[in-house]
């Protein structure tokens, strides 16, 4: 009786030990590839993405099962290419992540942005909506599929969905303001626009392009002076853009000013001889302060130039009058 108790006592010492052994291997191998994914992670953190792509496909790929493929290393070996240039290869990285992970919101989110930056509206907007069905309140997915439809020219759902996001996140930032305000201009909503596109220069000052938003708004209300004074400053900032400068020069020729639109169309052609919307607001004065030859010339020197554009387009229908 001693001698069978001491067998079965040994036997269950030999399968605790097999056991054990068992998993001390399993643990050891979740530890190696944790290991292998810290050291990825942080390779991409370095700023070595090349070599961040070639450990996250060893990662990935060393195993057949491919539902253990890690949704977090693919998403982060798109995000490499992303880095390297490659949105293709990103694209397609996400793409077949999606297939064993098509629940995975951080996935979803990171597709739908490529998308969205690559133009490919649809596919973008589609990912997005996939991303809200799981998490309706995802201030990410509101605030790209919003960015979406502003660019399809969805004014309306842009504007609603804002309206959502500021809701869940008060504090939005000041580009999604901007973006907000501009959802109301395109709607000829002037006023609501005056007052989202204000909380985005409050926050953001030195943005030129809020104060260009801003001065459009001020003109949709009939408000040139304003209008003009709120372009003065973000010409200022951003002295370089020749388009903020087209901008006033037609503005103070539709406001009658034509001295000063003539000047400052002549201020931007010293700098730029062929800037064509500054050639056609000087032939649009000229031929106001009643120089018809002089604008007639201006108007040919922009036919001459052979270009593709609809100030060369309006400069040719004109000459043919």
């Amino acid at each position: 009786m001693i001698l069978l108790k001491s067998k079965s006592y040994l036997l269950m010492l030999c399968l605790l030990f097999s056991a054990l052994h068992l998993q001390a291997g399993l643990f050891g191998i979740h530890l190696a590839d944790r290991k292998e994914y810290v050291q990825a992670r942080e390779t991409f953190d370095q700023g070595q993405y090349e070599q961040a792509v070639t450990l996250l496909t060893d990662y990935i790929y060393k195993t057949q099962n491919i539902k253990r493929r890690e949704a977090r290393a693919y998403r982060l070996l798109g995000l490499a290419y992303e880095q390297l240039n490659n949105p293709g290869k990103a694209l397609e990285t996400y793409k077949e992540a999606l297939e064993f992970h098509d629940k995975n919101v951080p996935l979803l989110l990171a597709a739908a942005s490529l998308y969205r930056r690559s133009d490919l509206l649809e596919q973008s907007v589609n990912l997005y909506e996939r991303a809200l069905a799981l998490e309706p309140k995802n201030t990410a997915a509101l605030s790209g599929l919003a960015e979406n439809y502003i660019s399809m020219g969805f004014y309306s759902k842009a504007q609603a969905l804002y309206e959502q996001l500021s809701t869940i996140q008060p504090q939005l930032s000041p580009i999604e303001r901007a973006r907000q305000a501009y959802t109301f201009f395109k709607q000829r909503k002037y006023e609501q626009a005056f007052v989202f596109i204000t909380m985005a220069k409050l926050q953001e000052p030195e943005n030129a392009d809020f104060w260009l938003l801003s001065a459009r708004t001020y003109k949709g209300l009939s408000m040139l002076t304003d209008a003009l004074a709120e372009l003065d400053i973000a010409i200022l900032l951003a002295p370089q853009k020749n388009e903020l400068k087209d901008t006033k020069a037609i503005w103070l020729y539709q406001a009658q000013q034509y001295n000063q639109a003539l000047a400052l169309a002549e201020e931007i052609l010293q700098r730029s001889p062929r800037h064509e919307p500054a050639l056609l607001v000087k032939a649009f004065t000229l031929q106001k302060m009643g120089k018809k030859q002089a604008a007639q010339q201006i108007l040919m020197q922009i036919k001459n130039m052979q270009t593709d554009s609809f100030t060369h387009r309006v400069a040719s229908r004109l000459l043919e009058k």
